[in-house]
């Protein structure tokens, strides 16, 4: 299920209901054309976000709180995650929806570690008037973390196309929503200064659209 989707049908959800979502971005740092994240491209009929490319990504499912991924997030993370909620979703059920998205959308499963686990490093709340509204934690984390052929496609669902890694510094030139551009923007400049495993941001951008004036703040 992707960021476009929900549980119940559109109808049966309240016009300006905010889900809970999660996203995974994944990084490869070892091409010899530099870094380089995974996309695919919204159906054209998609009622969120069609025909933009986007990272692979969808909304908390009830089954998703079932069970803890204590190695999933750090402590740091964690803390940040429980910064404002909108509902009682925890951070576990954040991390198993945005890994479960992954092996759905993409067929690709990433194994997070104590030692290389998801990096939180981006929260956005989806603005009002739009047909479907997201509170969406963006996490990060190493491509070396995939389990298998990281170019093996073949068991993706078709909620995205168009599936390939883009060198980072090209990602900009794709057409893209507009909070993927700011989020591949914070990636970058956190790759560009790291040097060995990647690290904590030393905060998290908030793009808060709960009312009726957008509110943009650091989570320390």
């Amino acid at each position: 299920m992707s960021l476009a989707d929900g549980a119940a049908p559109a109808a049966d959800l309240p016009k300006d209901r905010i889900r809970d979502a999660a996203t995974i971005i994944l990084i490869n740092r070892d091409r010899a054309d530099g870094p380089a994240v995974l996309m695919g491209m919204r159906g054209s009929a998609a009622a969120f976000m069609p025909s933009k490319y986007v990272f692979p990504g969808g909304a908390v499912d009830p089954e998703d709180a079932a069970a803890p991924c204590p190695d999933a997030l750090s402590d740091t993370c964690r803390a940040r995650l429980a910064v404002e909620p909108l509902t009682g979703v925890g951070a576990d059920a954040l991390a198993r929806a945005a890994l479960r998205e992954m092996v759905e959308e993409t067929g690709l499963s990433v194994s997070p570690s104590a030692d290389d686990p998801l990096l939180f490093v981006f929260r956005a709340i989806t603005p009002p008037g739009r047909p479907r509204r997201f509170d969406a934690r963006f996490f990060l984390i190493d491509a070396r973390n995939i389990t298998g052929d990281p170019n093996d496609f073949s068991a993706a669902c078709d909620e995205l196309s168009h599936l390939h890694w883009v060198p980072l510094a090209q990602a900009r030139e794709l057409d893209l929503p507009f909070i993927t551009e700011v989020v591949l923007a914070e990636v970058a400049a956190l790759v560009a200064r790291t040097q060995g495993p990647l690290a904590e941001p030393e905060t998290v951008p908030f793009f808060d659209n709960r009312g009726d004036e957008p509110r943009f703040v650091q989570l320390s």
